[in-house]
């Protein structure tokens, strides 16, 4: 067997082709990349700081009016062991909307916003009581209640409190 080589009309390259051009767009990606992190490190913060109290302020709002939280019975039964009975019914509704609505214009502000999270942290003690007091009201064999659902979703409340917190909160930084 012999080797030979077809005639063809390939001529070879005489220079390599330039990179520079997706050099160039993945560039111009890392300055725009950068520039929305820049942004979002300046305004994600407030943002989720007026979020959390828009939250608070607007389901607060709701408890002065009776028959409209879907919490209402909850809210009575917690203040009922929490005060060991000496605060039930519409008033417990009131109190909570005080403290709620309170709270939420307080972290709104931002000026407040300190003040605003103390709040807001006495607000958590009753708002994660009836995992303690009512868990059968909260679970069930079959999974979380809508109750419960309605309380669990605190969680994420509580961690956008923190991030406000480490935002809002004076004092220096331990560097680790």
């Amino acid at each position: 067997m012999s080797t030979f080589s077809a005639p063809t009309r390939l001529q070879p390259v005489a220079h390599r082709p330039s990179f520079s051009g997706v050099r160039s767009l993945l560039g111009r990606f890392a300055t725009a990349e950068a520039a929305l992190k820049a942004f979002l490190e300046r305004w994600s913060i407030p943002a989720l700081r007026v979020a959390l109290g828009a939250v608070f302020a607007v389901f607060g709002v709701l408890k002065f009016f009776p028959g409209v939280s879907p919490v209402e019975s909850l809210v009575e039964a917690t203040w009922g062991v929490l005060t060991f009975g000496i605060v039930g019914g519409q008033l417990a509704m009131i109190l909570t909307a005080v403290i709620e609505t309170t709270a939420g214009l307080l972290i709104i502000s931002g000026r407040f916003a300190r003040l605003g999270l103390v709040v807001l942290a006495v607000a958590f003690v009753g708002i994660f009581s009836p995992v303690v007091f009512f868990t059968d009201e909260l679970i069930t064999a079959a999974g979380p209640t809508l109750l419960g659902q309605y309380v669990a979703k605190n969680v994420v409340l509580v961690a956008a409190a923190l991030v406000v917190a480490s935002r809002v909160l004076r004092g220096r930084s331990e560097a680790r």
